[in-house]
């Protein structure tokens, strides 16, 4: 049984993704953990409710649809973290770039506590106070927690402590193209064979090769077949939102190029909203390169146009892409070995300085990476100071406008007609929620109600920018502010609600909830540190907040000395002793908790402080005694980040350049290599740092609304990577699933899609013959459908004597054998000689100590069933409890016989001509391809196969007298033979050759 369970996604314009599956046993598999860019926490109600019921997770792209909710998900929501998670290697760097991108970028990530929860401890519940953010080590932790996997290898995951066994569940990836790292998920478990197909794109991109139905590998070239692991799945739930208009990657790219240059000749900015980690690395390598080819021509135009990249994290996405080429697309390979070759045969020839500007994919020349607000403040005021702005594109996240570095360049230039937006991608609409900015400018150039300017392209395509019209825009932004006074005590009331409720849940173990936002003395101190004092001081404190939960129901919060209890020691100032004589539960005991030790799969976590010699303790503690301009993790004992480079050789480099550096090695006949990572570098830039304040402990939201005029030209390139509906159409039916599930797309897109394919489908079974209608389902948000065939299992116990005569037969990693036995009614046997020579004598001893009568001699199988079934019938009607296994036992002498001789031999497997012939080769034959699906042996067999399966073999110049037993055998197996003989050694050998790539499985 397998049923699917949409909780984000389906037959909705929310471009969110979270899919549950659930299997036979019980075990359930959650499939992405998305969000969308309002961040609200009812969405993730229903996920919360599955939790202690989840087996494992599997993780898609590193996207906000499909990734954004994991690491609060981790954070607020208990068990979480014990649930196993999957992913390919660049979904889990990259997802957590993005992650950290987000949280650092607004307020609106860490969600408000709901009014509801408040409601239980305030009187008013009109508060917006935010939930403790994860920190950039807490998301670094949470992802290190997903377990890596390659495409193509399949794995047997292990459950949560929670789950039922998973019964030999299987899993594997495969490339879904769209995004780096983005997978298609092969789920095999029983009779079921899922595969799980969300957002992909098979066309190949610049960066991303194209997904694996056709190809088998993320790099290997497309086939004419689907891969046999994708093909004929028990379901296949695929994603129904498709471009509207699709172009060539070629036209694509010029479109948005000619966009790009018509504006920055009139001096415009171009601002281009993507994401953080996963569509960037596409738009980021086509603009640099392009910079790359214009200024080789001598363009000025394009060499005197700045190019940016900004984003909180986009130094850390693009050093994870530089290590991860192998993930891209072959032509991404071959340029970085060509770069490669031409580095080191410049190193070796006499002229070192002729390849000095050899740059790999993603070692930018020309494009400058911004990861501070006050680098994009800066570039943005010299554009409205300079009589005469120079041009500049800035790709900036988020794709949204919602928030990032491209809210606040778009709010720069909207008032500007030179200027220029470029939309990327369809923008999402959340329902009951107000829509985006870019939805709303995407809806706009839809509208094109104040003009359009059409161009053309140098091949001859138009396409279209819509003017703003002046028409007004509201553009919402988010801040974060401290509680103060009664706010405050409201927040420390609630925090003590859930901690209890946290520790009742987890039967007394560590909550998840942050020390560092219990801050009942003082709303300005800092986090603790993780020393053994802090952390008793902070356990104290959560003992001590946690008596407030009764006096939290009457709606205020008293601190006698009576309530506190003996926590007065720790509450009140000079008092040191308590009277615990007559007194009960924990007012009885001294509030101390022992700290817990933390273990990982090697076991204690061994803490380096603990074991500095006293020289070094004592530099440690020391931090006069630092060195100028250095900071005190470069002290004895103390580990350096990988990204430090100032006490390794870094000359010129201070203690206060808080901008990371590559720490890749190069020549020093190749000085700018190291600046082409982070594109030109040298400028004022480099020096700016934010100003804003971080404010720690408890906060709430504060939002701003600002009306702005827009003036700007509106236009609109997909480069959303995904398929088409001429893909889907061709793939659906080579993929041949038997149920189809459509989600991830709007209602009406999805139920076009539906229809197109159950025509489809129809067409295809009444071409090929026979089978059953395949049933097409479009499940909403929360439905639930039954995705599962119309198939019969039984299950048998195999008794002693019958497993001892299987004989297994191995192909291609599968056990194969064929049972021929007696089915009887379940029950213990009494012990019995099983011999090998007395086998039948045996079952016969069974057959009359469970009250059957044993089989005469004119006897069938079928009348033997028969038997077995009425003495079932007989023993159910005595009142007794029957067995629910039934057992199969041998046969006896008289059925074996006649079974034998009606049944017919079975050839399992399916033979590949390319390993046939590595086979022959092997052996010591000649083999070569001949067309398409013909291989030629020793210049006289030929072997062929077609589109079928079928396998036919011929043999040329030889006698055509075939017995009739060998032409039965070979069209038994599928194959058909020409011409051939018996004096032919080739002929027999390449049979041979066959028969072993098969498992021939006799009939009894």
């Amino acid at each position: 049984m397998f049923s699917f369970c949409p909780l984000q996604g389906a037959l909705s314009e929310s471009t969110a993704s979270q899919s549950l599956l659930e299997l036979d046993g019980g075990v359930k598999v959650l499939i992405d953990v998305g969000w969308d860019e309002t961040f609200d926490t009812e969405k993730l109600q229903e996920l919360e409710k599955q939790i202690p019921t989840l087996s494992l997770i599997l993780l898609t792209h590193a996207t906000v649809p499909h990734i954004a909710a994991y690491a609060h998900c981790c954070k607020h929501f208990p068990l979480f973290t014990r649930i196993p998670v999957y992913a390919t290697r660049p979904v889990i760097d990259l997802g957590r770039t993005l992650t950290q991108d987000l949280y650092a970028s607004t307020p609106l990530a860490a969600t408000t506590i709901p009014p509801t929860s408040l409601a239980e401890v305030s009187y008013t519940s009109d508060h917006t106070f935010l939930l403790q953010a994860p920190t950039t080590e807490e998301i670094a932790r949470y992802f290190s927690l997903i377990q890596p996997l390659k495409y193509s290898q399949p794995h047997q995951p292990l459950p949560s402590p929670f789950s039922p066994p998973l019964n030999g569940l299987t899993i594997t990836a495969y490339n879904s193209g769209h995004t780096l790292g983005g997978t298609i998920w092969h789920i095999q478990h029983g009779l079921e064979s899922i595969v799980y197909a969300v957002d992909w794109n098979q066309a190949r991109e610049n960066v991303f090769s194209g997904a694996a139905w056709l190809g088998g590998s993320h790099n290997s070239g497309g086939g004419t077949e689907v891969i046999e692991q994708l093909r004929k799945p028990t379901a296949l739930v695929c994603s129904s939102r498709t471009p509207e208009t699709t172009l060539a990657r070629g036209r694509r790219d010029e479109q948005l190029l000619e966009s790009i240059k018509l504006c920055i000749a009139r001096g415009g900015t171009v601002l281009i909203p993507v994401d953080s980690s996963a569509r960037v690395l596409e738009l980021a390598y086509l603009l640099d390169h392009a910079w790359r080819a214009e200024a080789a021509k001598g363009n000025e135009v394009i060499k005197s146009t700045s190019l940016y990249l900004a984003g909180r994290s986009v130094g850390s996405t693009m050093r994870n892409a530089r290590s991860m080429l192998e993930w891209m697309d072959d032509s991404i390979v071959r340029e970085f070995e060509a770069v490669a070759d031409e580095s080191r045969r410049a190193n070796n020839s006499t002229d070192h300085g002729r390849n000095k500007d050899a740059a790999g994919p993603f070692d930018f020349k020309y494009m400058r990476l911004l990861e501070r607000k006050a680098q994009i403040e800066r570039i943005l005021q010299q554009t409205a100071d300079d009589a005469e702005p120079k041009a500049k594109v800035i790709l900036a996240s988020d794709s949204s406008l919602d928030w990032g570095f491209s809210k606040d360049v778009l709010r720069a230039i909207v008032g500007d007609a030179r200027n220029l937006v470029i939309l990327t991608e369809k923008p999402s609409l959340n329902s009951g929620n107000k829509s985006s900015v870019a939805r709303t400018l995407w809806e706009w150039w839809k509208e094109r109600r104040d003009g359009v300017a059409t161009e053309q392209t140098s091949s001859g395509d138009t396409f279209e920018q819509v003017y703003g019209g002046g028409r007004e825009l509201e553009i919402v932004a988010a801040a974060r502010q401290g509680l103060e006074g009664s706010e405050l005590t409201v927040y420390q009331q609630w925090l003590a609600t859930q901690r209890q409720l946290q520790a009742t849940l987890q039967g007394g173990a560590t909550t998840t909830l942050e020390t560092s936002a219990d801050v009942v003395d003082d709303a300005s101190s800092e986090s603790s540190s993780e020393s053994e004092g802090s952390e008793t001081e902070q356990q104290g404190k959560a003992l001590n907040v946690s008596t407030t939960l009764g006096q939290a129901s009457r709606k205020k919060v008293v601190y006698t000395d009576e309530g506190l209890g003996v926590n007065i020691l720790f509450k009140k100032k000079g008092v040191y002793d308590f009277d615990v004589r007559g007194k009960k539960g924990k007012d009885r005991m001294f509030p101390i908790v022992m700290r817990r030790k933390r273990n990982d799969e090697f076991g204690e976590l061994i803490r380096p402080e603990e074991y500095l010699r006293a020289e070094e303790r004592e530099d440690a503690d020391d931090p006069d005694s630092a060195p100028a301009g250095g900071r005190q993790e470069d002290g004895l004992g103390m580990k350096r980040k990988w990204d430090d480079v100032s006490a390794a050789g870094g000359k010129g480099l201070s203690g206060s350049h808080k901008r990371p550096h590559l720490t890749r090695a190069v020549s020093a006949d190749e000085p700018n290599m190291a600046a082409l990572a982070n594109g030109p570098a040298g400028d004022e830039l480099d020096n700016l740092e934010d100003e804003e304040e971080q404010i720690l402990g408890p906060s709430k939201l504060v939002l701003f609304s600002e009306i702005v005029s827009v003036r700007l030209r509106i236009a609109f390139v997909d480069f959303s990577g995904l398929h088409d509906k001429r893909s889907l159409n061709m793939l659906v039916p080579l993929i041949q699933p038997r149920k189809l599930v459509l989600v991830a797309g709007g209602k009406e897109e999805t139920l076009a899609l539906a229809a197109d394919c159950k025509k489809l489908l129809t067409v295809q079974l009444g071409t090929t013959g026979g089978g059953h209608a395949v049933e097409v389902l479009t499940p909403g948000i929360g439905v639930t459908v039954n995705a599962s065939v119309d198939t019969n299992a039984w299950v048998v116990k195999l008794a002693d004597p019958f497993v001892k005569r299987l004989k297994w037969q191995n192909v291609r990693g599968l056990g194969i054998v064929t049972v021929t036995g007696l089915l009887l009614p379940g029950g213990e046997f009494a012990i019995t000689d099983a011999s090998a020579g007395h086998d039948e004598d045996a079952a016969n001893k069974r057959l009359k100590i469970e009250g059957t009568a044993s089989p005469s001699g004119d006897s069938s199988t079928s009348n033997a069933l028969v038997s077995s079934s009425s003495a079932l019938a007989a023993t159910a009607a005595k009142g007794i409890e029957a067995p629910i296994i039934p057992t199969l036992d041998v046969l006896p002498i008289n059925l074996a016989s006649a079974v034998r001789s009606a049944a017919q031999p079975l050839h399992v497997g399916d033979l590949r001509l390319a390993d046939l012939r590595r086979a022959m080769l092997n052996a010591g034959h000649k083999a070569e391809f001949r067309g398409e699906g013909t291989l030629l042996i020793d210049d006289t067999v030929v072997v062929r196969k077609t589109s079928t399966g079928r396998i036919e073999l011929e043999s040329v110049g030889l006698p055509a007298e075939i017995s009739a037993n060998n032409s039965n055998a070979m069209m038994g197996m599928g194959m058909g033979m020409g011409m051939g003989g018996y004096g032919d050694g080739t002929f027999y050998a390449v049979r041979r050759k066959i028969y072993e790539g098969l498992a021939v499985v006799a009939g009894a």
